[in-house]
């Protein structure tokens, strides 16, 4: 049995392939027990994620609608009117949200007047009381000290896959640009959430080597998203098979070991699961979820913020608190 009563950063690539490749219901088990030690299991924090700038981005990652060089149904958009944007905020306030994340399809982030928006975006959420976290692509240290200025709270930069598979996703950036920016976002003391993607056409090493590398950093991100693959028409991963729920469960629980004191969020791939499936997930140690009204949620479908809330009253769950989210981190 593990006992995760304190944090660990020297995990072996042994260690975690022993806890990943357990039997199911054991590992299920362990998970659920360290879930308890460290958090209130019946709370799942609220997070609505909207796309402030879609579509048109320079990058190849294969399994992306936003990018220029695919034929996809998604409609390019220049960054939204910052009053639109705190209108969304309010609103994903008013239903129950206590984190809102903006993702903005750029490569990097450019000092220019987006940039100075976005800037007033964040000030505008922060002002409202919510966590604010913002997805822009790669910032240097500099910028992330702007955005620790403006009261940013937590960046989202995804490793998506294992440093051995990332080349083949992505040829555009490497894997050491997704390792720099984390580096600048903890330099700035702004909070990081970094995880990544199953069904890319990985393998269960892959799987095993990317939880390694964020559960080995030095501070382990304090948000960890698992994301299944989002099958988009039209990028080269279109006909890639659908995730099965028990790999996303396999995930959420290695991490949640792993990781003891993140918060493990049940991200993209939602909409393709049922309420059951979704149980497993928050059993094993899931302790968040993004949603949304289903147009404004990036640009993949999305369960609608009512049927989450019905999803969580009829598993006995509790949307976190604001005062209990901001000490989980």
């Amino acid at each position: 049995m593990i006992q995760s009563t304190s944090i660990r950063n020297d995990w072996t690539k042994e260690e975690v392939h022993a806890i990943y490749h357990q039997p199911l219901m054991e590992l299920i088990y362990q998970a659920a027990t360290v879930h308890r030690q460290w958090h209130d299991a019946a709370a799942v924090q609220v997070c609505t994620l909207l796309s402030v700038k879609t579509g048109g981005c320079p990058e190849d990652c294969s399994y992306c609608g936003q990018a220029a060089r695919y034929h996809t149904d998604i409609t390019v958009q220049a960054l939204l009117p910052t009053e639109k944007v705190l209108e969304h905020a309010q609103k994903a306030k008013d239903t129950g949200s206590t984190r809102f994340c903006m993702a903005a399809a750029w490569r990097e982030v450019r000092n220019n007047r987006d940039f100075d928006r976005i800037i007033d975006m964040v000030k505008g959420v922060n002002e409202m009381g919510m966590e604010v976290c913002c997805t822009l692509g790669m910032l240097t240290e500099d910028q992330a000290e702007r955005l620790k200025e403006a009261g940013l709270h937590a960046y989202n930069h995804n490793l998506d896959t294992s440093e051995a598979y990332y080349n083949e996703i992505i040829s555009t950036r490497t894997f050491d640009n997704r390792i720099n920016t984390i580096n600048n976002v903890r330099k700035a003391g702004i909070t990081v959430c970094s995880g990544g993607i199953i069904g890319l056409g990985e393998t269960h090493q892959d799987r095993i080597a990317m939880l390694l590398t964020l559960a080995t950093m030095p501070k382990h991100p304090e948000s960890v998203p698992v994301n299944a693959l989002a099958r988009v028409k039209g990028t080269p991963l279109e006909d890639n098979p659908k995730v099965d729920t028990w790999e996303m469960v396999r995930m959420i629980a290695t991490a949640r070991i792993i990781m003891p004191a993140a918060t493990v969020r049940l991200s993209a791939g939602r909409i393709e699961m049922t309420e059951t499936e979704q149980a497993w997930c928050f059993m094993a140690g899931a302790n968040s979820i993004f949603t949304g009204e289903r147009e404004t949620l990036l640009v993949t479908p999305n369960p609608g913020i009512s049927e989450d809330m019905l999803m969580l009253q009829n598993l006995g769950l509790k949307p976190l608190q604001k005062e209990a989210a901001t000490c989980a981190h």
